[in-house]
């Protein structure tokens, strides 16, 4: 591994883990000896980085040169932390360790005092009636929609019919109890939403709908806004 790489997965390692974290961990972390390891902390701080700590004691960074610093009111770091919260408990794995990839980064750049605000947080996020797990496929069609790649579906309807759709999906909505996709139905040649509880072999395709995504979206949000938009049928 390239040592620029290898400096990279540290500090964000140095970012994500409870701190402070022990050479070993990072060690592991970031799949080096460690004697590299102490070498690497010792680049990190030659580099602008204040880690604070040694070996035997663990580490801690306290200021990351790789972000800027950032300046957050005591309330808006609640509500960083309260949506991140939630995404944890809404998305899938992916989304889920996105959430915790993004908190860290942003506390790493915090000051002290704030950093403390954001890791002792007042508010928490528990809900006793937990929609269903995200499915597996809405990995791929987060994918499709950022890629405006259409997917091919098979969808049980509401009377309990299944049907082949290839789809252009725009958007991925949270609501209480399920997950929604906003899609163009190239079968009904009009905009449907689509539980994706109720897609089933979803398969990317090679055909692309770029650079249309982003106005069919905001023409589709305009039919809801009307009332006029339509389940999947």
């Amino acid at each position: 591994m390239a040592r620029a790489d290898r400096l990279f997965r540290l500090l964000d390692a140095l970012r994500r883990l409870p701190q402070p974290v022990t050479a070993a961990r990072l060690a592991e972390e970031t799949d080096v000896s460690l004697r590299t390891l102490y070498r690497d902390i010792d680049s990190l701080r030659a580099g602008g980085a204040l880690i604070d700590g040694a070996a035997g004691l663990g580490y801690t960074l306290t200021e990351d040169p790789a972000l800027p610093p950032q300046m957050f009111t005591r309330l808006e770091v609640e509500a960083l932390v309260l949506g991140l919260a939630e995404v944890r408990l809404a998305g899938d794995d992916a989304l889920a360790k996105a959430a915790d990839a993004a908190l860290a980064k942003i506390t790493a750049t915090l000051p002290e005092r704030v950093q403390r605000q954001a890791i002792h947080a007042t508010h928490q996020v528990y809900r006793f009636e937990r929609r269903p797990p995200a499915p597996a496929h809405l990995a791929l069609v987060r994918e499709a929609a950022w890629d405006e790649r259409a997917l091919d579906i098979v969808y049980t309807d509401r009377d309990g019919k299944d049907t082949a759709r290839r789809i252009y999906p725009l958007s991925v909505v949270f609501l209480d109890r399920s997950l929604v996709c906003l899609a163009f139905c190239t079968l009904r040649q009009d905009f449907r939403r689509f539980h994706l509880q109720a897609m089933a072999q979803v398969q990317p395709t090679t055909e692309s709908f770029r650079p249309r995504r982003v106005p069919m979206l905001r023409a589709f949000l305009d039919q809801i806004r009307q009332g006029s938009a339509a389940t999947a049928r």
